[in-house]
């Protein structure tokens, strides 16, 4: 169970945290839509590979790759989930807002600065699943309008997810496919990450932020009081853990799944010692780790029967800025439509082995693009699952809007910028 601590009490409807005496019934009852998906999919993948539709072969070939994304996800997910019980991400939070001063624009511009570093150096799930909660909190012990901050959470988790592989499943896939490490892709995304969080950045300030909008009349704030932590030993060390599992990947270039496999052993160590009750198979993201590769399998078999010709037609092979906004727009439309990391694996499978800036444009389309749908990502939907929890009301009308506006705008700004570094 995902705990508010900066609220003190404990967010329902995260995945299951089972005590020993749960009955299977009363499990499959609490199974979230989003558990009932992963399994039909992975069943689904698995009876593909049985009846021959998708021969055992390229099925192989897919899990051998999906193998080390896995223990990735399962691994940082895991990290993050201890580092926020730690309170590290509460800490910050009441940091940003006393960094503000009472002034909105300060603090506007430090919570975009702290929502984009947590997608970019962590992943955007833990920015949709851990973040939420806080920025919210927040909201409700600063007594101003939870929707600004709700909003910068969702579309920085999707904006800001295109520096390092690490901060989204489709980067991973993106670098393993061009051969590039975490620094050599740092190196080529930068630019296309500033411009996206430039554009979201300034989105959120004309639609949410700025004064009329906020819902708030004042031009100040109160600032909360110091931070304090429950366990300060458990905080530092996995502050520590966190730095040094960026440090590993970004100038050791230490594969991803040890660096966060060797970092997770740390906090899981730091809370056995600590705090022993807190370490629960709960804490396992199942669902991610039965939905990536049934969704590797699914989307394989679907390309083996017609999707393949199908979007040859529609991304085509052109290199040039043309090519590259029109595989961004097709990205950015199917995330929408589907969702973001099928569309990405069947545009994958499409682009020319050659062609790395059309894939790379591929991938901003299907990071910056899904804003418009609540399914577009898995993120989004982790996201407004933590507002409705919290009670935080989003107007479907608004989100819509608003987000069609930023996924054109950011698209364009990140796909130019990609075209200059290339």
């Amino acid at each position: 169970m995902v705990r508010d601590v900066s609220a003190g009490r404990p967010v329902a409807g995260s995945q299951g945290d089972d005590g020993p005496g749960e009955r299977p019934a009363g499990l499959v009852r609490r199974l979230h839509p989003l558990d009932w998906l992963a399994g039909a999919l992975l069943v689904l993948g698995l009876l593909a590979v049985v009846t021959g539709l998708l021969p055992s072969g390229p099925a192989a070939d897919e899990m051998r790759r999906v193998g080390p994304l896995v223990v990735f996800l399962g691994t940082v997910i895991v990290m993050a989930e201890l580092t926020g019980r730690a309170q590290v991400f509460d800490v910050v939070a009441a940091w940003v807002a006393r960094a503000g001063r009472g002034r909105y624009p300060l603090l506007f511009g430090l919570c975009v600065l702290f929502a984009s570093l947590t997608t970019i150096t962590l992943n955007l799930d833990t920015t949709a699943v851990l973040l939420t909660p806080v920025m919210l909190a927040l909201a409700t012990r600063l007594g101003i309008a939870a929707l600004p901050l709700a909003m910068t959470t969702v579309w920085l988790a999707n904006t800001a997810s295109l520096l390092l592989p690490v901060s989204n499943l489709t980067n991973l896939l993106a670098a393993d496919r061009v051969a590039l490490s975490p620094s050599g892709y740092a190196a080529v995304m930068w630019l296309p990450q500033l411009a996206s969080v430039a554009v979201t950045a300034a989105c959120l300030w004309v639609f949410y932020w700025r004064r009329g909008r906020r819902g708030e009349g004042q031009d100040r704030y109160t600032p909360p009081g110091a931070p304090v932590a429950g366990d300060p030993v458990l905080l530092r060390i996995c502050s520590v853990a966190c730095a040094g599992f960026l440090l590993a990947i970004l100038v050791a270039d230490v594969p991803l799944w040890s660096a966060s496999l060797a970092a997770m052993v740390v906090v899981v160590a730091a809370f056995a010692v600590r705090r022993r009750q807190e370490l629960r198979l709960s804490l396992v993201p199942w669902r991610l780790l039965v939905l990536v590769p049934g969704m590797f399998l699914v989307v394989q078999t679907v390309n083996a029967h017609g999707l393949h010709e199908l979007l040859e037609s529609a991304l085509g092979s052109d290199d040039g800025f043309l090519g590259l906004l029109r595989s961004a727009a097709v990205g950015a439309g199917l995330s929408n439509v589907l969702n973001n990391l099928p569309a990405y694996l069947a545009g994958e499978a499409v682009v020319p082995v050659a062609n790395r800036e059309q894939l790379l444009a591929l991938l901003i389309g299907v990071n910056v693009g899904p804003l418009v749908t609540p399914w577009a990502s898995l993120a989004t939907l982790l996201w407004f699952e933590r507002c409705r929890l919290h009670g935080t009301r989003i107007g479907m009308g608004r989100f819509l809007g608003t987000g069609l506006v930023l996924s054109v705008a950011g698209t364009l700004a990140a796909v130019s910028a990609l075209w200059l570094v290339s």
